[in-house]
């Protein structure tokens, strides 16, 4: 864990403070949907309504919530986003039926984004541009390791099994939680930005920015992959053991805290970033392909492709997202880092709410088939990244020299 963290200073603090709130996070990750059908049961149905509601409302609220971290100041609107989701998951040993958690949840919802949309913001105000995909990087994979620390408490819960054991792993999440915003009163604060001419959101007028947000959104749906697609694949169409996706989540969680760090480096340039992406999106298109080929193989042989593949979706991953960090920070202006963020998150949600169903229905109708059309979209979309960012500079470029000739 100390490797993780950054030099001592407020990028160490911050991390820290993130650390601590993944742990809250992958324990009630693991746990949610256990402890709705089995504590307060709930039916499928009812968990996946609540959901899917949940998911609605954060993204209807995404961009405001942003543009509120930029006006009030985006420590403040951390802090008190935590203390609100602490409250907010000890009222859960309350809820009794659907209603009551369907409100709790969504509140959660919106307090989780409001927080993460703030943490952006703080990174953006207390970090000098070139420094804040490294920062990220680290926070990330500081932030990758807790949520497995996070993720075994899950499993000795589960193995208890009582309703005191759930009990006690929703006040633990609180207390994660609450020290998560108690510790952000100590950060240094980062000041709001006061309201500029124009339109409130003027992310929504930005549409370089959005057709970025929107690619990439679409891109970063890879990670559906590892999590819904492959185990479903694992299970149908090879001969590989069933633990063999479980062994692909860990293979992905080990690589993604050890190279993350490491995949940022030489992403702090929009050229540089847009071909970060592509490199990223270049490997989890061969990932697709090793994933195709091991349908109708040995076990031996189906294994080797589905961890050869693990490995360039982990490496694609990291790239990736470097790239799409350092591109979202440097064509955001500084005075909308909040709403830009979280337009940016907002994209990836959207995304990730479409692939579900529709790479479940590729690759499981289509077999290998599916994986290829995979691999060609993400290998398209990366593709699409450098025009995108070529066309958002050239857009930013125009009103400056506008602005010059009026001068003139």
């Amino acid at each position: 864990m100390k490797s993780l963290l950054p030099a001592p200073g407020p990028t160490r603090l911050l991390t820290v403070i993130t650390m601590v709130m993944s742990l809250g996070q992958g324990l009630w990750m693991a746990l949610s949907s256990i402890y709705a059908v089995t504590v307060l049961h709930l039916t499928p149905g009812e968990l996946g309504t609540s959901v899917s509601v949940a998911a609605a409302i954060v993204l209807l609220c995404s961009i405001p919530l942003g543009h509120l971290a930029d006006r009030v100041g985006p420590r403040t609107v951390q802090m008190w986003s935590f203390l609100v989701l602490a409250a907010l998951t000890a009222a859960l040993l309350l809820a009794t039926d659907f209603w009551t958690y369907l409100v709790i949840v969504s509140a959660q919802g919106i307090a989780y984004r409001s927080g993460r949309s703030a943490r952006k913001a703080m990174i953006a105000g207390l970090v000098p541009a070139k420094g804040r995909v490294r920062v990220l990087a680290q926070v990330r994979a500081a932030s990758n390791a807790s949520i497995s620390v996070g993720a075994c408490l899950a499993g000795l819960v589960l193995a208890v099994g009582s309703r005191e054991a759930y009990q006690g792993a929703i006040l633990f999440i609180t207390g994660a939680f609450l020290m998560t915003g108690l510790l952000t009163a100590k950060e240094p604060s980062v000041p709001p930005v006061p309201a500029s001419a124009g339109a409130a959101l003027a992310v929504l007028r930005d549409v370089p920015f959005l057709s970025f947000a929107t690619l990439d959104g679409l891109l970063t749906t890879h990670t559906v992959l590892l999590d819904v697609v492959l185990p479903l694949w694992v299970l149908q169409d090879t001969d590989a053991p069933h633990w063999m996706s479980a062994a692909i989540l860990l293979v992905n969680t080990v690589l993604v805290v050890a190279v993350q760090s490491r995949a940022a480096r030489g992403a702090d340039t929009l050229t540089t970033a847009a071909r970060a992406s592509l490199q990223g999106a270049g490997c989890v298109a061969a990932a697709c392909l090793l994933f195709a080929l091991s349908d109708g193989t040995s076990t031996i042989a189906a294994c080797t492709l589905l961890v050869t593949g693990a490995v360039a979706h982990a490496l694609g991953e990291v790239r990736q997202a470097a790239g799409s960090w350092s591109i979202a920070f440097d064509l955001a202006p500084d005075h909308a880092q909040g709403q830009y963020q979280a337009t940016h998150a907002m994209g990836q949600d959207v995304g990730k709410l479409i692939a579900p169903a529709v790479f479940t229905w590729l690759v499981l109708q289509h077999g290998a088939l599916g994986w290829v059309v995979l691999a060609a979209a993400f290998a398209v979309l990366g593709a699409a990244i450098l025009p995108i960012v070529t066309f958002a500079v050239r857009a930013r470029a125009v009103p400056r020299e506008k602005t010059a000739a009026a001068v003139d």
